[in-house]
């Protein structure tokens, strides 16, 4: 019986140091992912806004597709998307850019945050599970009457329950601060790039009134 707590034991450890791992690797995607998606500054997206308006205020779309074209950002792309959809109307244009802004990025990054969420929930979870092993473990050497009990291996058996819990609370905490800080940032990019598309749109529909042919 010692052997089998003793393999699951192993086991629980192995699991916890691979979702550990994973939280880790979505954790760095995701912030990867935004950076990549926003501007280091609302200053640097008005530099970018000014660059696309230029050409845009002389009815020269390609000028203004060249500026865009390249950047993975999500404004550059956003402003990419319209000015390449500018023949199907300025209200559907409107409509296409808010869809892809929020399929494309915002719901991407959610997605890639539900994993992390995963891993917060499941990390407790193996460590409780790791503590009712270690208890059994403990357990079931003092239920045997005719054993004769080891203070240092009861000892052993508590402690590796300890440990699991401890391992659950530490791999789960620091990833609940992460994903808040984060999701803070995520929200400061969405409230940036709403801004920035909204004064992209203004100018964009004037060029659509002014050179509708184009």
């Amino acid at each position: 019986m010692d052997q089998v707590f003793s393999l699951l034991g192993n086991v629980i450890y192995l699991v916890m140091f691979l979702i550990a791992l994973w939280g880790a690797f979505c954790v760095v995607m995701v912030w990867s992912r935004v950076r990549q998606k926003q501007f280091k500054s609302e200053a640097m997206q008005t530099l970018f806004l000014e660059a696309v308006e230029e050409p845009l205020s002389k009815g020269d779309y390609d000028a203004a597709a060249e500026v865009c074209d390249g950047d993975r950002r999500a404004m550059c792309q956003l402003a990419q998307l319209a000015i390449e959809n500018r023949k199907i109307g300025f209200g559907k244009v409107k409509q296409l850019v808010a869809d892809r802004f929020q399929r494309d990025v915002l719901q991407d990054l959610e997605y890639r945050l539900s994993w992390v969420y995963t891993v917060i929930k499941t990390a407790p979870m193996i460590g409780l599970l790791g503590t009712v092993l270690g208890m059994m473990a403990a357990f079931s050497k003092l239920a045997d009457p005719n054993a004769t009990v080891e203070v240092s291996k009861l000892a052993m058996d508590i402690q590796f329950a300890l440990i699991t819990t401890a391992l659950g609370l530490a791999i789960a905490i620091p990833l609940v601060l992460c994903t808040a800080y984060i999701n803070v940032v995520i929200r400061k990019m969405e409230d940036l790039v709403s801004y920035g598309l909204n004064q992209f749109l203004e100018v964009f529909k004037e060029c659509n009134i002014r050179f509708p042919n184009k």
